[in-house]
């Protein structure tokens, strides 16, 4: 998997770490992430799913307000994260075409439908079928010299940065969701012991 820490950390940009990267390299870089992403989940019951953990740092500025402050299930992180990356994929198809980006190219499953494990892995495995397919439709020759800006911050990225983009943001959850699974896991064995 990539490491996003020097980019995090702004002693990279996302254009330098993506420099070298393949189409190839999109596709092995998408299975890795599933695949962590199926391993934190592996031992989770359906109970999981639901569970609201403690997260004094949640704030979603972007969710609805009275949602502002809530701690994300399971069920959300997944469906927020698969959508991002998504996103991402798509927009990087829209790019590797040679054309501009114009707007979002979003849609999240509603979290508050996701109640089993049996739905975590089928959306992230159809998350990883539908990124394999976007990173398939790109042209044989990708326009990577087509570029745009989607925050300053970013600077101008092109297909392959925009794809990573998606890939880092789903890094950027996967410590929650292993405190997710650990909060989980310690609530349950502290109801065995005292039963």
């Amino acid at each position: 998997m990539l490491d996003f820490t020097p980019v995090r950390n702004k002693t990279l940009t996302y254009s330098d770490l993506c420099r070298d990267l393949t189409k190839a390299d999109l596709h092995r870089l998408t299975d890795e992430m599933i695949d962590t992403m199926l391993a934190i989940i592996a031992d989770a019951k359906d109970e999981d799913v639901d569970f609201v953990p403690i997260d004094p740092a949640a704030n979603d500025t972007f969710g609805i307000p009275e949602e502002k402050d809530l701690a994300w299930t399971l069920g959300h992180v997944i469906v927020h994260a698969t959508a991002s990356s998504e996103e991402s994929a798509a927009l990087a198809l829209t790019l590797a075409r040679g054309l501009p980006v114009e707007g979002r190219s979003r849609y999240e499953v509603p979290w508050r439908t996701v109640h089993t494990v049996a739905q975590l892995h089928q959306r992230l495995e159809e998350s990883r079928r539908m990124r394999h397919a976007m990173l398939d439709a790109w042209p044989d020759e990708p326009h990577l010299d087509t570029t745009y800006t989607p925050y300053p911050s970013v600077g101008p990225i092109n297909a392959v940065a925009r794809f990573v983009f998606g890939l880092s943001h789903d890094d950027s959850h996967l410590g929650q969701l292993r405190e997710i699974m650990r909060q989980a896991h310690a609530e349950q064995s502290a109801a065995h012991a005292t039963h």
